[in-house]
């Protein structure tokens, strides 16, 4: 598990592999990744958006933008916390992800990013 605490917002994850299967005849190597966001900090905070950069050993990086995590803009008072899982297909059995989420503080209406820390795609049988 990696975790990093951007403005008193802590997030942590970890990944795993889960599988190969072939889609438009080509093979994929799919993994999960759960990620808990925890408010550390005194303000009330809702996530807005998410930026993902996916690095995979084969291909070059891709980027993801969008609204919220799956579906979901959660608001978090200090002290609590938002876990969700989500899945990402590689074209190798090794690659990283990485990116931030778009925080707004409620009680200030000020936009700020928290950073997401690099973590490894890795299948079990890639690894020396």
């Amino acid at each position: 598990m990696v975790t990093q605490i951007t403005k008193g917002i802590k997030v942590s994850v970890e990944s795993s592999f889960e599988g190969t299967y072939y889609k438009e005849s080509k093979l994929h190597y799919a993994f999960e990744y759960s990620v808990k966001i925890e408010n550390q900090s005194k303000e009330l905070v809702q996530l807005d958006s998410r930026h993902w950069v996916i690095l995979d050993s084969l291909n070059e990086e891709e980027t993801v933008d969008g609204e919220g995590v799956i579906g979901k803009k959660p608001v978090l008072k200090p002290g609590q916390s938002h876990t969700y899982t989500s899945g990402c297909l590689l074209a190798s059995p090794y690659g990283a992800m990485y990116g931030y989420y778009r925080m707004i503080n409620l009680n200030s209406t000020k936009k700020f990013n928290v950073m997401i820390p690099v973590f490894k795609l890795s299948a079990p049988f890639s690894l020396n």
